[in-house]
């Protein structure tokens, strides 16, 4: 089927489907239901003792229904859509950096290559006190504050007073707002000389050709590739099938979807990837969904490369977003996800359940299944065979890896977790990257130097306890010394995202990570057989 059929078939195949009486009957049925519920707004309207706002009380009979069908169909108000979809477009509009609130100022971290703010001469480091007329330093400023000052429309100006260390005085530069990326491949780096790793933190509408871009630029013969899906929610669907035709043959099924509505459609590879043979390794975790699963599955099932890490989500429900007449959004679910060997990647659920649903899915942990393989169990009634070399499979929600990974929380003390909580660590690391900025940036030019030279120091880290003790978290030196190990590891990486790029946060991580270690064995392995 051509590519993105699926999404382009649905709205087609959902007033087919049905033969003329059935669709007349459930039309009677809906009428009749939705009769009802206008009747009673009428006599509210007219007889109620007091005013009422229609549309709050609409909104929250939506959501009612909604809530009593699968978990993941949603109501989204108009308000929420643009935010919701703004990550997976792509891109937005704006002024183009990356910034942290730093001691309630507004402070650059880095600006976006190409993008208007490099254009005029903005600087990491730069502290921005005013926004056309109005001082934003000192007033206790959040995020979505910064994203209402400096985003608008493409080819609007806006006026920034800029305090730089080491000019007196603040500076004046004018900003002239243009489409800015949002760019889901996080990293993509080269590991060992010639394995190329890719994390992938979503599927955007321009994921595959930032995928495709890494593969390209890849200077030499690639040994392997390792594709981090772990924490990866999902997102579009068409970016999930573009991305798996880059590591299959074609004609090689990737996906397929049934619904009540919705007859079976399938999606297949074109044969035209950019990396259809050699070793390749896809790293899962509990948290990688949907998009995820989809490509997952489609690599396992196909016999196409080595599944490393922990059992995913399992959320394999198609969603229509549906477009309501004030913008707002029912995401309505429409069909199943299968994976090409025929499995249901979606968990169990009743429907009007959700919190029981999602509460399985955190029982989860409390049986063990982050920490040993043999604490999931499958009944044969859920046994598939992968369509090359018949390896056992399982289907019944989520993606079993090939090879399980346990995590690891040996270290993850409640006293660790605190400072997590709080986004102690971060605030922490952004302003002391702040106050080394010149002196760090320039010593540590590249990410080799900074591995090499760079070390949290005891001081550091007293630093840090300090700022938490100010805050209220109290410290546990036992459960310090015993978390100290991941906590220095976490910072390094911090300092090396702000200093460097922050592709180097995940250098770091990496470095000490037992999911990465196993993908890289396995790695091995996959090219020792070859």
């Amino acid at each position: 089927m051509h590519r993105h059929s699926i999404i382009a078939a649905i709205a087609l195949a959902a007033a087919l489907v049905l033969p003329y009486g059935a669709q007349a009957q459930q039309k009677n049925e809906m009428t009749e239901a939705a009769g009802k519920y206008n009747q009673t707004l009428f006599y509210i309207d007219r007889l109620y003792l007091e005013d009422v706002d229609f549309g709050k009380l609409v909104e929250k009979a939506i959501v009612a229904t909604v809530g009593e069908l699968d978990p993941h169909s949603s109501y989204i108000s108009a308000e929420d859509v643009r935010a919701m979809n703004e990550p997976l477009q792509g891109e937005f509009e704006g002024i183009g950096i990356e910034f942290a609130i730093i001691r309630d100022t507004l402070t650059v971290q880095a600006t976006v290559a190409g993008g208007p703010s490099e254009s005029v001469g903005l600087l990491a480091g730069d502290k921005i006190v005013r926004v056309d007329t109005s001082d934003i330093a000192g007033i206790g400023l959040s995020n979505e504050d910064v994203y209402g000052y400096l985003r608008g429309k493409k080819g609007t100006k806006v006026e920034l007073a800029v305090l730089r260390k080491g000019v007196d005085g603040p500076l004046d530069f004018t900003v002239v707002r243009d489409k800015i990326p949002i760019n889901s491949l996080d990293a993509a780096y080269r590991v060992n000389g010639d394995v190329l790793y890719l994390k992938l933190s979503r599927f955007a509408a321009k994921s595959r050709d930032e995928i495709a871009d890494a593969i390209r630029s890849f200077d030499g013969v690639i040994g392997g590739v390792i594709l981090d899906l772990r924490g990866n929610s999902g997102g579009y669907l068409p970016t999930a099938i573009d991305i798996a035709n880059e590591f299959l043959e074609a004609g090689d099924l990737i996906v397929y979807t049934e619904g009540r509505k919705i007859p079976r459609m399938q999606e297949s590879a074109r044969g035209n990837g950019l990396y259809r043979k050699g070793p390749l390794v896809v790293m899962i975790d509990e948290n990688s969904a949907s998009a995820s699963e989809i490509v997952a599955g489609a690599v396992q099932d196909q016999d196409r490369g080595i599944i490393v890490g922990r059992r995913s989500f399992g959320k394999g429900l198609v969603q229509q977003a549906l477009p309501l007449e004030d913008g707002s959004e029912l995401r309505l679910t429409i069909a199943r996800y299968h994976t090409p060997s025929g499995r249901v990647i979606q968990s169990h659920y009743e429907a009007g359940h959700a919190d029981r649903y999602y509460r399985d899915f955190y029982e989860r942990y409390l049986r063990g299944e982050s920490f040993s393989r043999d604490s999931i169990q499958f009944p044969d009634s859920l046994k598939f065979r992968t369509l090359r070399l018949g390896r056992t499979v399982y289907g019944g929600g989520g993606i079993m890896p090939d090879v399980f990974v346990p995590q690891d929380t040996a270290s993850y003390t409640p006293y660790y977790a605190a400072l997590l909580r709080q986004g102690l660590v971060i605030e922490y690391m952004n302003g002391l990257c702040d106050r080394n900025r010149s002196a760090w940036t320039s010593k540590y030019r590249t990410f080799e130097k900074f591995d090499r030279g760079f070390e949290v120091t005891d001081d550091m880290v007293e630093g840090l306890v300090a700022l938490a003790t100010e805050r209220g978290i109290g410290l546990k030196e036992e459960e310090l010394e015993r978390s100290k190990e991941d906590l220095c590891l976490y910072m390094k990486a911090l300092a090396a995202s702000s200093i460097v790029s922050r592709e180097c946060f995940y250098r770091v991580m990496n470095s000490r990570s037992p999911e990465f270690q196993a993908a890289l064995e396995a790695l091995r392995e996959a090219s020792l057989s070859l």
